[in-house]
């Protein structure tokens, strides 16, 4: 069969004309700053200040990649942050998804003190809890990687229990009952059947959890005591500071397009699974 070409609403599209115009300034906006930061990056120090960064007249430097790798330890940050990240996000779904489920699929006294709870806890700004947290690590000589992740975990859970939550209540009671009348017990019924069926809800907010990990500045910056420990924003900032001793901002703009490539590559090919999974919580099922 041949498919039918829909016809142009022109109407509807002359209204969305302003809002094209916004998007596209931005997007080129964005094209036109990621492009001179990728630039600088092949740079020396004296093409970016002469503002000869897209004319490469001393050719392509790609030591600065190097030198920022090792010289610059964005290495060690780079490490760190992947670290952090991939543990935290672990630890957020083994905790908030059980949790989702479970106050998603029963109504028992206290679960709706637990769901507002939730939601007063995730919006908090961490800001106004960071000193008493540090004030207990001291009190209790907690500290290390152990201290950052297990903060990242618990500042992450409220937001993804609250986003499960939508996506768990959609799912049909009979997966339930199929598999208790098969003998499968709660635990194995949630772990093998309930959880899979909601994987695009899955996917979208480990993507958000990795992100927030991976850009989170604030907490790392109070609680990171040694490079050995220090994610890639905080690394940023030092490398920043040692450009007043070094004066190698190609090094500098090589950091930063390292550090921005993981974030660009999620986007770049997982844009359709973040769609789906934020759409798909609004379809009852």
């Amino acid at each position: 069969m041949e498919k039918t070409k829909r016809k142009a609403n022109w109407k509807r599209e002359l209204k969305m004309l302003p809002g094209y115009l916004v998007v596209g300034i931005y997007v080129l906006f964005m094209v036109v700053v990621l492009a001179w930061i990728f630039g600088a990056s092949l740079s020396t120090s004296k093409d970016i200040f002469t503002g000869k960064v897209m004319q490469f007249e001393s050719g392509f430097h790609w030591e600065n990649y190097v030198t920022a790798w090792k010289t610059q330890n964005v290495s060690v940050f780079f490490g760190n942050s992947l670290l952090y990240s991939i543990v935290s996000c672990a630890g957020v779904l083994l905790i908030a998804a059980p949790a989702a489920y479970v106050l998603s699929r029963w109504n028992f006294r206290g679960s709706k003190t637990i769901r507002i709870a939730l939601v007063i806890a995730m919006s908090v700004p961490a800001i106004m809890i960071i000193m008493p947290l540090y004030t207990l690590a001291v009190k209790w000589g907690i500290k290390g990687r152990i201290l950052l992740i297990a903060l990242y975990i618990f500042m992450r859970v409220p937001y993804t229990a609250i986003y499960m939550l939508d996506f768990f209540a959609t799912l049909s009671h009979d997966y339930e009952e199929a598999a208790a009348i098969d003998g499968c017990s709660a635990g194995k019924t949630f772990w093998v059947i309930m959880l899979p069926l909601i994987q695009p809800a899955i996917i979208t907010v480990t993507i958000f959890n990795f992100l927030s990990v991976w850009n989170e500045f604030f907490m790392a910056l109070i609680f990171t005591s040694s490079n050995s420990m220090t994610p890639v924003g905080v690394g940023l900032l030092q490398i920043v500071n040692s450009m007043k001793y070094s004066g190698n901002y190609g090094g500098l703009f090589a950091a930063v397009i390292i550090v921005f490539l993981p974030t660009f590559l999620l986007y770049l090919f997982m844009s359709r699974r973040i769609i789906s999974g934020v759409t798909a919580g609004g379809v009852k099922g």
